[in-house]
């Protein structure tokens, strides 16, 4: 039985190969191995958002207006989070995650693919609460200056607080929620002592290598947009980062089954995502 030949790439996924390819030319930063579902939703918003009627015509601008790029870069990245993201994952860094941490002097922590600083501030009260916090330093990095600008500000819309205290109090939270934050108008800042022992930084997970070693890495809902090739990248940069039996996190939707690493991490919580570095 003769096979069939591959179809060939339509006219748009060979403009969005090349519009990849220019951006990591041109800028260095690398989306050529985000899903082709991810790539493909955000580049056609941002064709909708800027007027354009085809992504050649957003790879021109692209090549030869560095400030559209930096528009560009906010549809290519998802500056989307809330605090407490899904509190069952808190919870049970509350109840089997903290107690082994509180062994440590000292406690380094990597969120990686920070966004906007929800889940950077979020851990930085569960440690607080817990007395970790004055001896953790948390190392917060994303690709996007303006979401690393905004999550050093602390500041967040007032109007989304109803679902943080929820998620906060779900979590496991010990005080009122209030006690973190004022509010003004219609934002809320929170305390900036929370952040005292966070550096934020850019970084790549597909490009960059490990900066640090730590105890623990959160990375939760950003594997998702990645192909298998860049997800196995990113879980050997957790690895390497990772000291002796340390804690990795990841969203509700990802794991590690699939993967080349699935025999270097066993799940601590499976339903919540969490894994711990296999001796």
């Amino acid at each position: 039985m003769t096979e069939r030949a591959p179809q060939p790439p339509s006219d748009s996924d060979i403009e969005l190969r090349l519009l990849m390819e220019a951006i990591y030319l041109k800028y260095s930063y690398d989306f050529r191995d985000y899903t082709g579902a991810s790539q493909k939703r955000r580049v056609n918003h941002a064709l909708g958002q800027f007027n354009l009627p085809s992504i050649s015509a957003l790879q021109e601008k692209v090549l030869h207006e560095p400030a559209f790029f930096t528009r560009l870069l906010q549809y290519l990245t998802i500056p989307v989070s809330e605090m407490f993201r899904d509190p069952a994952y808190f919870l049970a860094l509350r109840r089997q995650v903290i107690p082994v941490l509180q062994t440590y002097a000292s406690i380094k922590i990597w969120v990686a693919g920070c966004s906007t600083g929800e889940e950077v501030f979020s851990l930085a009260i569960l440690l607080r609460e817990e007395g970790l916090l004055e001896r953790s330093q948390i190392y917060a990095t994303d690709i996007n200056p303006a979401s690393l600008e905004k999550a050093r500000s602390g500041i967040f819309a007032l109007d989304a607080l109803r679902t943080y205290t929820a998620n906060y109090q779900r979590a496991g939270g010990v005080r009122a929620f209030s006690d973190y934050y004022t509010a003004a108008y219609d934002a809320v800042r929170f305390d900036p002592s929370l952040c005292a022992n966070v550096v934020f930084a850019d970084h790549s997970l597909a490009t960059d290598s490990v900066f640090a070693e730590t105890q623990f890495v959160s990375c939760r809902n950003v594997l998702i947009y990645f192909n298998r090739p860049l997800q196995d990248r990113a879980l050997g940069l957790f690895h390497e980062s990772l000291g002796r039996r340390g804690f990795l996190g990841l969203g509700a939707k990802e794991s590690i089954d699939f993967s080349g690493y699935v025999d270097r991490f066993e799940p601590l919580a499976r339903a919540e995502r969490i894994y711990r570095k296999m001796p």
